[in-house]
């Protein structure tokens, strides 16, 4: 089976490096590509927020894990790739819940994405109440330690 997907926009944003850490000021501007017509953001603005399915294209495939340490941490549990959210991932995807700042035109401006300047945006979604969380959220006890800076 083979699967193609092609990027609808790109992200413009101050962040050059795949660093952790300290996202919380980044803004960031998506720019839908030629082929993607500018009808398709139409009345975007109506949603606060906003589901980005972007693609880590500057990971070196050779790094991809299937198992480790988030960020080499070994006083962290040893977590399988699935059960982390870092960027050596086996299809190299992104996802984030971004807050939707401002809309004109082709170009949408975010807060809390956490991709780099010129990242490929795979699809952009609607957050919609009815698509979101049931039940209480569980996790490992190991992120909220590891997320005390991303947001800041």
């Amino acid at each position: 089976m083979q699967i193609t997907l092609t990027p609808i926009a790109t992200v413009s944003n101050v962040r050059d490096k795949p660093v952790d850490d300290f996202w919380g000021d980044t803004v960031s501007e998506i720019t839908l590509l030629d082929h993607i017509p500018t009808e398709a953001l139409n009345n975007i603005e109506e949603f606060s927020h906003l589901e980005i399915i972007y693609y880590f294209d500057q990971v070196d495939p050779g790094n991809i894990v299937f198992s480790g340490y988030p960020r080499g941490n070994r006083d962290y549990s040893k977590m399988g790739i699935l059960g982390q959210r870092k960027k050596d991932r086996p299809n190299q995807l992104g996802l984030s819940t971004v807050e939707l700042v401002e809309h004109s035109g082709r170009i949408i401006k975010v807060k809390y994405l956490d991709a780099i300047d010129g990242t490929p945006v795979l699809d952009i979604k609607p957050v919609m109440k009815e698509f979101g969380l049931k039940g209480e959220i569980k996790q490992s006890a190991w992120v909220a330690d590891l997320m005390k800076d991303y947001w800041k």
